[in-house]
């Protein structure tokens, strides 16, 4: 029952992150990072490159999500550490990686 429930949670979760990810690949205008902000075009110097940065950062963080998911099936416990340390971790590397990002195609 626990491993049905950890793939309940788990992979809407891994879905999310990775559509994310596609979305910001392919968005035609400049992807933001965080909730209610925004980035104009003018701000980026090549809007493509910037948004396949920032498409290939949120897949990566799904891996974690998808990792996860699948550990889940063989045990909870261990998938649960994954999903807390990767996840929680991630959140620093997220904002010091999209740094980079901006930076790099900032005008």
């Amino acid at each position: 029952m626990e491993t049905i429930l950890w793939i309940i949670v788990t992979l809407p979760c891994s879905v999310s992150f990775t559509a994310l990810g596609i979305y910001a690949w392919t968005r035609k205008k400049p992807m933001w990072f965080w909730s209610g902000s925004t980035v104009r075009e003018y701000e980026i110097t090549d809007v493509p490159a910037y948004n396949r940065a920032n498409g290939r950062m949120w897949l990566a963080y799904s891996t974690v999500f998808w990792l996860s998911l699948i550990l889940g099936i063989f045990n909870v416990s261990v998938a649960g550490i994954v999903l807390a340390v990767g996840c929680l971790g991630g959140i620093p590397v997220l904002v010091f990686v999209y740094g980079k990002i901006y930076n790099k195609y900032r005008r």
